[in-house]
C-alpha cells in the first residue's frame, strides 16, 4: 500500500515540503488521545469519601 501511495504522490507531483507538512500533522492529531472514560460518571460519584467523615 505504500508502494502505490508513493506512485501515486511522483505522479501526481506532491512535494517534499507538502510531505513533510502531511507527516507533522500525523504526528500531532494522530497521538492518542486521553481518555475520558472516567468523566462519565458525576464528579460526586468520582470523588474519595473522607477517611474521617466530614468535619464542620
Amino acid at each position: 500500500m505504500n508502494l502505490i501511495q508513493k506512485w501515486f504522490e511522483q505522479i501526481a507531483g506532491v512535494s517534499r515540503v507538502e510531505r513533510d507538512r502531511w507527516f507533522l500533522a500525523q504526528q500531532v492529531f494522530g497521538a492518542r488521545r486521553t481518555d475520558v472514560s472516567a468523566l462519565h460518571k458525576p464528579a460526586c460519584w468520582r470523588r474519595k469519601a473522607a477517611a474521617d467523615g466530614l468535619r464542620r
